[in-house]
């Protein structure tokens, strides 16, 4: 495929070129950031990307769905298996989409939603202002304890039962700490609210058993495919019996049309990658590595939000090493080091120049690298930091950052067991 691309349009072949040594040169701390193997990235790019498949298995608006409509069945299939629910929605182009298209199914606009507020580790669609979330819905916004970065269940319970939420929201984009869903679930339930999670963020954790599965205590669960999950960037829902056809509206025809069939067919393979013990060995280790770069920076004087990290998601208040976080994101840039700068609870800083950089371990654990090696990554982020305007120490980072790539290189294939494909068993379609 390279190889025609290069033919047709030598410019472009030569930025994906870039940025593939890009993507192996640098240490991707990105939480929401990782590699797929070359099974998923073989899928995501082929022929499956020609095909409309508007509707849904057996009740399609377009001729020619004879073997789309088994892969995603197949799809839905490894999805129900590995998260242990009852109906599964591989459609959603994104989270985003998979969350809107959450909060339609079990709600009319104008009612109320409650979600984990941005500033507070929150996503933008958990009810934010500025998105379309906070706008056709009343959106109340709870947030963690500002003494202990976590969050305080029982104000959560005051703020639900004062308001009397539509739906409630569980999940977070910048929150290092575990997610009791159960309770969050328990509260739901007494205010006769509908419960939500979004765990676009730890969904590979969940897979794993690392982190306590919300589905048995969600109406509804949204998640992204990649991330800790190591898929292509997609969406999925995951429901109870009860909500199968208010969610499938939702997605389609409420939200979207015909669904990226390349894309939910990478979303089976890595679906298949998952269910393997290597993929649970591999999420246990997202988590010893991003406890060991916690570890260390707390050593060298940072300060943590929570105090630590349960899962794979590190996220530093910088106020007390004087360095805003946007400038030290850009310096560990220059560095081979690619992290995000970051709001943090009760931030006094501006969103576009906060106080905090948010780091997470994915993608340098599916290079191989484990606590020793991310040890010597928050050694080289604290080396930054205390020269974040020394451009010579920048570039001596820079190699032994290059040093340590060349020690752990990108796999092009994750090992997976051999397995018998759901496929030849059409009849079960």
């Amino acid at each position: 495929m390279l190889t025609a691309l290069a033919q047709y349009d030598p410019q472009i072949y030569e930025l994906i070129k870039q940025e593939g040594a890009r993507q192996n040169g640098t240490i991707r701390l990105i939480p929401s950031e990782n590699y797929v193997s070359k099974a998923v990235m073989s899928a995501d790019g082929s022929c499956l990307t020609n095909k409309y498949s508007e509707g849904y298995p057996g009740k399609r608006y377009y001729e020619g769905q004879q073997v789309t409509d088994i892969i995603e069945r197949l799809a839905q299939d490894r999805a129900k298996k590995l998260f242990k629910a009852n109906h599964a929605n591989i459609q959603p182009y994104s989270g985003s989409v998979a969350n809107l298209a959450a909060y339609i199914a079990l709600a009319e606009p104008g009612e109320t939603i409650m979600g984990l507020a941005l500033p507070h580790g929150g996503h933008i669609t958990h009810g934010w202002k500025v998105s379309i979330t906070g706008k056709i819905f009343k959106s109340i916004q709870y947030s963690v304890d500002s003494r202990t970065g976590r969050l305080d269940y029982n104000k959560i319970e005051e703020l639900a039962k004062k308001h009397r939420p539509r739906i409630i929201i569980s999940g977070a984009t910048a929150y290092p700490r575990e997610i009791d869903f159960e309770i969050f679930g328990n509260i739901a339930h007494e205010v006769g609210a509908y419960h939500i999670s979004d765990i676009a963020h730890i969904a590979g954790l969940v897979v794993a058993g690392i982190h306590k599965s919300p589905v048995p205590y969600s109406d509804i669960v949204s998640t992204t495919t990649h991330k800790t999950l190591r898929g292509p960037r997609g969406g999925m829902l995951l429901c109870k019996a009860e909500h199968a056809k208010q969610v499938d509206k939702a997605v389609f025809p409420g939200l979207q049309g015909g669904p990226h069939m390349h894309t939910l067919t990478a979303i089976a393979v890595a679906l298949a990658e998952a269910d393997t013990p290597e993929f649970i060995s591999y999420a246990k280790q997202i988590v010893k590595n991003s406890r060991a770069i916690a570890e260390k920076l707390l050593e060298y004087g940072f300060n943590l939000v929570s105090g630590g990290t349960d899962n794979h998601l590190i996220l530093i208040d910088l106020r007390n090493k004087n360095v805003s976080a946007k400038k030290l994101a850009k310096a560990l840039d220059r560095a081979r080091i690619v992290a995000n700068y970051n709001t943090i609870p009760d931030d006094p800083a501006p969103p576009f120049d906060p106080s905090g950089l948010r780091i997470g371990t994915p993608a340098i654990t599916t290079r191989g690298i484990k606590q020793e090696q991310a040890q010597l990554v928050a050694e080289l982020i604290n080396k930054v930091t205390e020269n974040v305007d020394n451009e010579s120490v920048i570039e001596q980072v820079g190699k032994e950052v290059l040093l340590l790539c060349s020690q752990f290189p990108v796999p092009d294939h994750f090992i997976i067991p051999n397995r018998k494909s759901e496929a030849d068993n059409k009849s079960n379609y």
